[in-house]
């Protein structure tokens, strides 16, 4: 058994060391909110925060954060710059069929957290790697914007 400090209450898994933590997530701890995507941290579905910082849970192994903060779409919403970006999210209409939509809004909020001003450049840099099949970007881009303005 292994000890993670997921959405701020440690939880113990019967995972190996070296499952994907989107594994452990999903299969052990139902939480479904992170997406299986691609399987090789490409995709963004799987994002989830790791002390902060916005990781590929598919291809994070649980031995690698055993002793860090795991934040999962299902308690991201407890802050300030979460319910910044879910109101901008609603209000640009940026879903479409919605599967990517927790790996971008996981993304958006490590960005915020950490720049509440970003510009374009910043903006794809941060969301570079979350893809989107309905091709939302230009209403994710201004969401993000529209978040940032929210909590200047």
């Amino acid at each position: 058994m292994t000890t993670l400090h997921i959405n701020g209450k440690p939880t113990r898994i019967a995972a190996d060391d070296d499952t994907p933590l989107l594994w452990a997530l999903r299969d052990e701890l139902q939480l479904t909110g992170t997406k299986f995507g691609c399987g090789m941290g490409l995709c963004g579905a799987c994002t989830v925060h790791l002390d902060g910082q916005a990781v590929r849970s598919c291809i994070t192994p649980v031995s690698a954060v055993a002793a860090k903060k795991v934040v999962t779409i299902e308690a991201v919403d407890r802050g300030r710059v979460a319910k910044a970006v879910q109101e901008a999210w609603r209000r640009l209409d940026v879903v479409q069929c919605g599967y990517c939509q927790s790996g971008q809004v996981m993304s958006a909020v490590a960005l915020l957290a950490q720049n509440r001003k970003p510009t374009d450049a910043d903006i794809d840099a941060a969301m570079n790697g979350n893809l989107c099949r309905c091709a939302t970007y230009v209403r994710i881009r201004a969401a993000i914007h529209e978040a940032a303005r929210a909590l200047a």
